[in-house]
């Protein structure tokens, strides 16, 4: 048979071969022990069959609900999806990129926030490099020059969740979130305290956005002092499952003494006890449309998906609320 017919077997081509061919190609491929050269069709093509997906945790379940939305997608075009960590330092996201570009991926997604800093010269070159190679570059949020973005209200559902705690009756809030200039917990923060209201007393520690961080924030609160009714507010559930050790450490009562809410909504939110108040994020839903930026010629950056809170017993209703 021809060629093409042939290569359309092989590579996964979107045009339809009969089954009868394919059956015939697909044998006599495996009796050869024969596999495509990723390489080379990167070569003729411009671009390989892969989508680079960069995360800051790979151990923070965030990243592996829109790892799943982005494969559904890359299942559904016949890509590989290739995940690196980036553990959120900019050396190290760099080099990545420089190897990434080395294999003309389709497209690159950046799933971790950005922070207010201007990428280096360096990371916006390769970047620029793999766009001119036809490749595509996305990010979940703001930060990245020439990158397609995925939007999230993260301030519009930090407010929300504010206005239901004050409703709740709570009247003084601690805030544990990441440095000053990291997009997504600065308007986590700052959407919260606006829900909270100005009439509300309102402490913000900022360390880190892991579970680690969150225990050690926490634990230091706790040694300043947290009065009985105060609620927490941890700016990922991640942070939030951190904090909830030091409380339990310290011998405090999540819920009946200090309540505490976490923004995500992982599966692990609702199976610890109390189960934990969030915000939802349909994060597999989000990977998904990151992957359509990657690989979809054309695009339009979509609205902003809804947000839910989602009140649970580690935030009871306070007396009087």
């Amino acid at each position: 048979m021809s060629l093409a017919t042939a290569s359309r077997v092989l590579n996964g081509s979107s045009r339809t071969v009969a089954d009868s061919y394919r059956e015939r190609v697909e044998n006599a491929a495996a009796e050869l022990g024969y596999t495509a050269n990723i390489s080379a069709q990167a070569t003729a093509k411009g671009t390989s069959s892969t989508i680079a997906l960069l995360v800051a945790d790979i151990a923070d379940p965030y990243f592996g609900i829109i790892a799943a939305g982005v494969m559904r997608g890359a299942d559904e075009a016949g890509l590989v999806v290739t995940i690196s960590v980036t553990e959120r330092d900019d050396e190290r996201e760099l080099r990545l990129v420089r190897a990434l570009r080395g294999q003309r991926p389709r497209g690159v997604i950046f799933a971790a926030s950005r922070t207010t800093e201007v990428p280096s010269g360096g990371l916006q070159r390769e970047l620029d490099a793999v766009i001119s190679a036809g490749g595509q570059v996305v990010a979940l949020g703001p930060g990245i020059t020439s990158a397609r973005s995925i939007l999230i209200d993260n301030r519009g559902g930090a407010r929300a969740l504010g206005e239901a705690l004050k409703q709740n009756g709570y009247d003084a809030a601690v805030v544990l979130g990441a440095p000053e200039g990291t997009y997504t917990s600065d308007e986590r923060i700052a959407g919260f305290i606006e829900g909270f209201g100005e009439a509300g007393q309102v402490a913000v520690l900022r360390d880190g956005l892991t579970r680690v961080a969150g225990e050690r924030a926490m634990a230091r609160a706790l040694g300043d002092g947290v009065p009985r009714g105060t609620v927490v507010f941890a700016v990922t559930d991640v942070v939030a499952l951190g904090a909830l050790t030091a409380l339990r450490n310290a011998g405090r009562a999540v819920g009946s003494d200090i309540a505490l809410a976490g923004f995500d909504d992982i599966p692990a939110s609702r199976d610890v006890t109390p189960a934990l108040t969030s915000v939802r994020i349909p994060l597999e839903d989000i990977g998904y449309a990151a992957f359509r930026a990657a690989v979809d010629d054309e695009w339009s950056a979509p609205e902003p998906m809804a947000l839910e809170v989602r009140l649970r017993a580690s935030t009871p209703r306070r007396s009087g609320g």
